[in-house]
């Protein structure tokens, strides 16, 4: 067996105590010699070694053990859970000092100018504002648009150039499947 419980020997040392698995049966599931099992149940090996119930560690299950128990060429076989790892690409929401909530405006205007097929709500996400004022920069109804300086959000710290390169792409799929759409509906005609 490849894998080996954690803690073997206290491991072996709680087989040895609890269950009526052979000799070679707690062995092999515990990385360990046949001698050695017979040495901690001779009271020879591991005297001071506390066992460790692979049960409740979560290794093992009382059911393994009472298969393996009624069939002595039965191996137990260790119990593995699959550890799902997410990936930390996930956007974490990152605190805008009041400084800096300033810009997001600028920002926005800015976006609009330079990447005008970007919909209101990729911007009013990429820049953490409400899609309401995205929309009303556009139209120009902001109510202080007058004072707004375009400026790039990138350069600004508001989100990486790789989360705008993202949002551009959606948008340039999306301006394409729109108008292959736009064509069929012609041809159906």
């Amino acid at each position: 067996m490849s894998n080996a419980p954690l803690m073997p020997l206290a491991t072996a040392v709680w087989l040895v105590e609890n269950t009526t698995l052979t000799f070679k049966q707690i062995a092999e599931f515990c990385n360990l010699h046949e001698v050695e099992i017979q040495g901690i149940a001779d009271g020879e090996v591991a005297k001071s070694i506390v066992g460790y119930n692979p049960i409740m560690s979560g290794q093992l299950t009382r059911e393994e053990i009472k298969l393996s128990s009624e069939n002595q060429n039965r191996p137990l076989n260790l119990k593995t859970s699959e550890v799902n790892i997410e990936s930390s690409e996930k956007k974490i929401k990152k605190y805008i000092p009041l400084s800096k909530r300033q810009d997001k405006p600028d920002s926005t205007l800015w976006l609009i100018k330079q990447h005008s097929i970007l919909k209101d709500s990729q911007i009013a996400k990429l820049i953490g504002i409400t899609k309401n004022s995205v929309t009303s920069i556009r139209n120009k109804s902001y109510w202080n648009y007058n004072n707004l300086n375009a400026k790039d959000p990138v350069a600004m710290n508001l989100f990486s150039q790789k989360d705008l390169m993202n949002a551009i792409e959606k948008s340039e799929r999306r301006i394409k499947k729109e108008k292959k759409e736009k064509e069929k509906a012609q041809l159906s005609k």
